[in-house]
């Protein structure tokens, strides 16, 4: 049983997202929501944290897997650092549980919304957008 989606749609799942962090005053706490957050990732079992299904252009380890389902797409990861599992369960959190097409159609406004791109180090964001390709070409490859 997947965590995600736990809203009804990418765009609710958006404003949740931007909603939640506007309720924390500065960045330090924000980090802190996202190592909570990281923490409520199941892990992964052992035997899918192959090469397969490691993540390039991650400095952190990334392992995800995609499976599909009744027509939707969803994504189980995890990373061996708490920040980047965070920054994986927001992007789930949008993106695991949708059609290919709505993945397709959606854009990450949730990272500019609540700033995000700006206060991550170049290789995290670096990471981030190598996980937001990975999500998206394996819905256009499905679409």
């Amino acid at each position: 049983m997947s965590l995600f989606p736990m809203e009804a749609t990418t765009a609710e799942a958006q404003q949740a997202i931007a909603d939640e962090f506007a309720f924390f005053s500065d960045w330090s706490e924000r980090y802190q929501y996202l190592i909570d957050l990281g923490k409520k990732l199941p892990d992964l079992p052992a035997d899918l944290k192959t090469e397969d299904h490691l993540l390039k252009g991650c400095q952190s380890l990334v392992w995800i897997v995609p499976r599909h389902e009744d027509g939707k797409i969803f994504f189980d990861a995890i990373s061996d650092s708490t920040i980047v599992s965070g920054l994986i369960f927001l992007a789930l959190r949008v993106y695991s549980g949708r059609t290919a097409q709505e993945i397709v159609d959606t854009e990450p406004t949730y990272l500019a919304e609540i700033g995000l791109s700006k206060h991550l180090s170049p290789t995290r964001s670096n990471g981030l957008a190598s996980l937001l390709v990975f999500i998206k070409d394996t819905a256009r490859a499905a679409a």
